[in-house]
């Protein structure tokens, strides 16, 4: 609130009494008026340079003019280049500071530092939410799905498939990419992510994803787990992952902007058009991407494009030589056979590795075996199913073999249950090229007895021998199929036990076990 003005006789009395010595406390009690007024009068007659006692034709008005006349206006002070300021801020080392002091070299006697800053977040409010947030150049690419999805139909069979819209940010000049996917699997995830990178020309110093479980397979706020696959990506290309934290809405709202104007400059306009192919999809979403990122903005000079090739694109980092090659991770345990079993297909490992569980890299033409991240072999991916690739190098000798699993005690165990199954497990490790490929089918065959009785399985077994299915799933598929219950008229043709030079019995096997001894 103003402060009222005393009459002139009050502030004539302030200061005559204040050439008699009293105290701004004593001319305050005798006015009655309070001790600031008295203060606030006296520093004006000091700076009007008036004394008591006054001129004598120094009038009533002419007091007042002199001890509140309005002070001289300053000079207009030039203003800051505010779009010039928010632009160069995304620079990487760029300050405020350094900004206004440049300003002042420019504009002598300019403004303070804190009213620079403050004129600069003033004119900073009245930009759009997604331009008012302030990321270096080369530092972010903010990665999510949109949630809407777009049709795609068969024009075969005329099945309708929604596809998936990837949508990528960067975070200094909001550069996008899109493109339309069959899922959200991580097959598609990485790729999209590998295509993004080639699309820009660079790669960001970080990526920003949501908590999709293709890429984050736990969210937590401080520590999240990443799928293994994302961060081999990240480590291939010299990036890091950084997901957006759960329930942390700015973490992802520059993504979030980026997939609203997708939806509403992008797939809107495709609403009404009808896909035949994720190609020709992605054709569309290609050429409104284009359109897109050279359209000008509107409270800011330029385009999403130039100003991604002004500041962003050197400040990426370069792209690797080779593109990421997706591979999928998985566990699986060695068996008594020193194999682990990989999309139905066997791979060897170290007979020592058996009983562990063992991380596996398996890509479209190599399977990679690690142990505590350390590999510890690898082979040609195999497609056959129920094939075996075996290394030598791994086979133990032969006083060693699988900690006494030997092929005379599987038949001896066989022999418990009858003399067909005992004649069927010979058979088994007869046909591989090596005995130990057959222990895994030997086994679960004979822990199907287990489950049904050994007088079934041996019935099963014999019935096996007979139609000559030599495997544990014929075996398997006889007992589901109550087939072993059978009279054996109404079975397969029974046949006479089979007697060739294959069937080595357990006697030769310990023949066999005694020479390596």
């Amino acid at each position: 609130m103003a402060q009222e003005r005393l009459s002139m006789r009050k502030t004539k009395e302030i200061l005559r009494l204040k050439t008699l010595g009293l105290s701004n406390r004593q001319i305050a009690a005798s006015t009655s008026v309070a001790r600031s007024t008295v203060a606030d009068y006296l520093k004006r007659a000091e700076v009007a340079k008036i004394a008591w006692p006054l001129a004598q034709d120094l009038s009533d008005d002419a007091l007042e003019a002199r001890l509140f006349c309005a002070p001289p206006r300053p000079a207009a002070k030039a203003e800051p280049n505010y779009r010039y300021i928010h632009m160069e801020l995304k620079r990487k080392g760029v300050t405020l500071m350094l900004l206004w002091e440049e300003h002042l070299e420019a504009n002598p006697g300019g403004y303070s530092y804190s009213q620079f800053c403050v004129l600069y977040r003033r004119w900073k409010k009245k930009l759009k939410p997604s331009l008012r947030q302030l990321h270096r150049a080369g530092e972010k690419l903010f990665v999510d799905y949109a949630g809407q999805t777009v049709p795609v139909v068969d024009g075969s069979t005329g099945e309708v498939r929604p596809a998936q819209i990837f949508v990528a940010v960067l975070g200094a000049s909001n550069y996008t990419f899109a493109e339309a996917t069959l899922s959200q699997d991580l097959f598609c995830w990485t790729g999209s992510h590998v295509r993004a990178f080639n699309f820009f020309g660079g790669v960001p110093r970080a990526v920003v994803p949501d908590n999709l479980k293709s890429g984050v397979l736990k969210s937590c706020r401080y520590e999240p787990d990443l799928n293994p696959a994302y961060a081999e990506l990240a480590a291939h290309y010299g990036t890091t992952v950084i997901p957006a934290r759960p329930v942390s809405p700015r973490d992802k709202a520059k993504v979030e902007s980026g997939v609203l104007v997708v939806e509403r400059w992008i797939l809107a306009r495709l609403r009404n058009l009808t896909f035949f192919s994720l190609a020709e999809l992605n054709r569309a979403i290609a050429e409104l991407v284009t359109r897109l990122n050279e359209k000008p903005f509107q409270k800011l000079d330029g385009s999403r494009k130039s100003l991604f090739l002004e500041l962003e694109l050197p400040a990426l980092g370069p792209l690797p030589a080779t593109p990421y090659q997706f591979a999928r991770w998985k566990k699986a345990r060695v068996n008594i056979d020193y194999h682990i079993e990989v999309e139905g297909h066997y791979y060897s490992v170290p007979y020592r590795m058996i009983g562990n569980q063992l991380d596996v890299r398996l890509t479209a033409t190599v399977v990679e075996v690690f142990r505590g991240g350390v590999r510890i072999t690898s082979h040609i991916r195999g497609y056959k199913k129920g094939g075996f690739t075996t290394k030598e190098e791994h086979r133990p000798k032969a006083h060693q073999r699988y900690l006494d699993w030997k092929p005379s005690r599987i038949i001896a165990w066989a022999e418990k249950t009858g003399p067909a199954t005992s004649e069927l497990a010979q058979i088994i490790m007869a046909k591989r090229t090596h005995p130990e490929h057959g222990y895994r089918s030997c086994l679960g065959m004979l822990r199907l007895g287990e489950r049904y009785s050994p007088q079934r399985l041996e019935a099963a077994a014999a019935r096996a021998l007979g139609t000559g299915a030599h495997s544990y799933k014929s075996v398997k598929s006889i007992l589901e199929k109550g087939l072993d219950k059978l009279p054996e008229e109404e079975g397969a043709l029974q046949l006479p036990l089979i007697d060739h030079g294959n069937l080595r019995g357990p006697g030769y096997y310990n023949q066999k076990e005694k020479q390596c001894l």
